[in-house]
């Protein structure tokens, strides 16, 4: 086939998140990571309707989020541990929020946009892995919490975060896990074989 391109086959057969708690510190500089966002943006967008934004997190208001964040997981009637879980998301070395921000349009309903900017978080995964640093697309408290996302990220009314894109240098390597059965989950349509 004229254009296959095997280098990108491998690394999608080999790709795997890098969960946060593996992180380590550097993070990438800012030129890195607009390079990463810019890949990331060559997603699926119907319409060219650009459904999403980006919020850069970096070391210092991670720091600064982290006591906002335990206290509002506290305040919503989660315990110690929850609040735990949701403030140790925030050790990345740097957190990239993707942002759905829907809209107006006749043509592209919102399910749609929002499945846009799915298609950036993995994009943006992709981006980072391929450069050589370590990543994961999570959610968790922060991201599913309107009300803290509202205020202290600064999403406005309508928009939601589609992912919390962790990204940092690799530390060690996370083991592989077991894949889906592609044949229990595949059905085609067409000729009689």
């Amino acid at each position: 086939m004229e254009f296959r391109n095997d280098p990108a086959l491998e690394f999608l057969a080999s790709r795997r998140s890098h969960p946060p708690r593996l992180l380590r510190q550097p993070a990438p500089n800012r030129d890195q990571i607009t390079q990463m966002l810019t890949l990331a943006a060559r997603a699926p967008d119907h319409g060219k309707l650009e459904p999403w934004r980006f919020l850069v997190m970096e070391r210092a208001a991670l720091d600064h989020l982290a006591p906002i964040l335990r206290q509002e997981v506290l305040a919503a009637g989660q315990d110690d541990a929850a609040a735990e879980k949701a403030v140790s998301a925030l050790a990345s070395p740097v957190v990239v929020a993707v942002i759905s921000a829907p809209v107006d349009s006749d043509k592209v309903p919102e399910w749609e946009q929002f499945l846009s900017a799915g298609a950036v978080c993995l994009g943006l995964v992709n981006a980072a892995l391929a450069s050589g640093w370590g990543a994961a697309w999570l959610t968790g408290f922060a991201a599913m919490n309107q009300g803290f996302a509202q205020a202290h990220l600064g999403l406005a009314k309508g928009e939601r975060i589609a992912g919390l894109v962790h990204i940092g240098t690799r530390g060690e390597v996370p083991p592989e896990r077991p894949r889906p059965d592609i044949a229990a989950k595949t059905t085609y349509l067409g000729d009689p074989a």
